[in-house]
């Protein structure tokens, strides 16, 4: 069986309260890696794991350690594109926008360079709906 991806989560809040860290934690007791990325809490501990304040940033530190695959984005839809960009340059397999984050042309940017692109779905439910029936 193969490893699970790495998902880095850009916009994380150290906030229990807030979707970004019940999803995160989600993902984390389901056995994913987890990449803090919010430039607000850089340099702290969210669900114990270091923050970074940008993708490039963790992408540079985690070198030869782990590579991330997915980028989960909880942003403003117009606040999408600039991490798109990062998402390519790091070599990010998919970019995923939460439950009502859009951004057709941020995904069609995405697309050309040859990511996965979900938008406006949450991967905590659509991982929790694998599990239910059997496919994840």
């Amino acid at each position: 069986m193969s490893a699970k991806p790495v998902i880095a989560v850009v916009g994380l809040s150290n906030r229990p309260d807030r979707p970004s860290y019940d999803v995160t934690a989600y993902m984390q007791r389901e056995g994913y890696r987890i990449v803090a990325v919010n430039p607000m809490y850089a340099g702290q501990q969210i669900l114990g794991e270091h923050c970074y304040a940008s993708l490039t940033e963790a992408a540079q530190a985690l070198a030869g350690q782990v590579t991330i695959s997915i980028v989960d984005c909880f942003r403003k839809s117009a606040d999408i594109p600039p991490v798109v960009d990062e998402a390519i340059a790091i070599g990010a397999a998919c970019v995923w926008m939460q439950q009502g984050i859009v951004n057709d042309a941020a995904a069609a940017k995405a697309k050309a360079a040859g990511l996965t692109v979900i938008m406006d779905r949450c991967i905590k439910i659509d991982h929790a709906m694998g599990i239910s029936h059997g496919v994840l």
